[in-house]
C-alpha cells in the first residue's frame, strides 16, 4: 500500500495528534495523581517504555494477529473508529463509558502503562491507523507521543498546579472534539457499502 520508506509530515502530524488525543496524558493527570497516592511514586521511564513496547508490538504484529482471527484491517478500522468516537463523546460530554479499575495497585506498568497510557483505545487506534497511514509515519507519531508521556509523568504535580482544574477541563473537551472528527473520517474512509 505504501512505499517502504514513505515519510509524510502531514501524516506524522495527523498520527501524533490522534494518538495524543487518545492517550490523553494531560487529561489523565488527575487519575495519575490519585494513583500515585495509592501505588507510590510512578516510574516515568518504566511506564513510558512499557506502553511504547505495547504500541509498537501492536503496530508490527497487530495485522498478523487480526489475520489469525480472520478479521481484515478495514473491518478493524471501522470498529476502531466506533471506539474512538465513543471515547470522544466521553471527553466532550464528561461521562464515563470505559471505566478504569480504581483498585489496581500493581505499579508503573499496570495500571499506568496499561491500560491508562496504552489501553484498548490506544492499541485499537495504532492498528486502525495502519489502514490509512504509512508504517514509519505511525512509528514517528508513537515516539513523539512517548516523549510527551514521559515529560508529563515526570512533572505531574507541576502541571497540575499550573493548568488548574479549568485548564484540564478545556484541554479534555478540545481533544474530545478532535477525536470525534477523526473517528468520523476513519469510518467514512473504511466503511464499505
Amino acid at each position: 500500500m505504501f512505499p517502504a520508506f514513505y515519510f509524510s509530515f502531514e501524516e506524522i502530524l495527523a498520527v501524533t495528534v490522534t494518538l495524543f488525543a487518545i492517550i490523553d496524558i494531560v487529561g489523565g493527570i488527575p487519575i495519575l495523581i490519585s494513583l500515585k497516592s495509592k501505588i507510590g511514586e510512578i516510574d516515568a521511564g518504566k511506564a513510558t517504555l512499557s506502553s511504547g513496547a505495547l504500541m509498537i508490538l501492536f503496530l508490527v504484529f497487530g495485522t498478523g494477529f487480526l489475520a489469525l482471527l480472520g478479521v481484515d484491517l478495514k473491518s478493524f478500522a471501522v470498529a476502531g473508529s466506533i471506539v474512538i468516537f465513543v471515547m470522544g463523546l466521553e471527553m466532550v460530554l464528561g461521562i464515563d463509558i470505559f471505566r478504569q479499575d480504581p483498585e489496581a495497585k500493581s505499579g508503573s506498568i499496570i495500571p499506568v502503562a496499561f491500560p491508562i497510557i496504552a489501553g484498548s483505545g490506544t492499541l485499537t487506534t495504532v492498528m486502525t491507523l495502519r489502514a490509512n497511514y504509512g508504517f514509519y509515519n505511525i512509528l514517528i507519531g508513537i515516539l513523539i507521543n512517548l516523549i510527551a508521556v514521559y515529560l508529563v509523568l515526570r512533572s505531574i504535580n507541576y502541571l497540575e498546579s499550573k493548568l488548574g482544574k479549568s485548564g484540564l477541563f478545556v484541554i479534555r473537551k478540545f481533544f474530545g472534539v478532535i477525536l470525534l472528527a477523526i473517528a468520523v473520517k476513519m469510518f467514512k474512509t473504511n466503511f464499505i457499502f
